[in-house]
């Protein structure tokens, strides 16, 4: 049950600081550097907040195991994805079908590798732990 507290609050935090990212992407930072050139600024951005997230979910939530952390990405992610093609087809006017192929070509393929480690960030920390016991 944790887990999908901490995924759901994983989730949240992120989504929120790359909803401002991305609307700053859109109506301002594409046109004056170009959207590749954006997305690979904001991407370790969303990174590093992406990994100070878990690491403070992990430990108020009390997630210790690999399998825990690892649900606890999966919804983040989950999430995440259905936010993403919820806002692109709800605001952008582009169907599910546009929207993946979009999330497979570059500049969108950043954001999606930066996504799935999104995902894989918490059992990564997990894992980064427990190597240096």
């Amino acid at each position: 049950m944790n887990s999908l507290r901490a995924g759901t609050a994983y989730w949240a935090m992120v989504f929120a600081l790359g909803f401002v990212l991305g609307t700053v992407r859109v109506l301002w930072g594409a046109e004056a550097i170009g959207e590749t050139a954006f997305i690979l600024i904001e991407l370790p951005v969303m990174l590093a907040a992406s990994t100070l997230a878990a690491r403070w979910l992990l430990r108020r939530f009390a997630i210790d195991t690999a399998g825990e952390a690892l649900a606890m990405g999966a919804l983040a992610f989950a999430l995440l994805i259905l936010a993403e093609l919820a806002l692109a087809t709800g605001l952008s006017g582009m169907t599910a079908r546009e929207w993946l192929m979009e999330a497979w070509q570059v500049p969108g393929i950043y954001g999606t590798l930066g996504q799935i480690l999104f995902g894989l960030i918490p059992s990564l920390l997990i894992v980064a732990r427990r190597a240096t016991r």
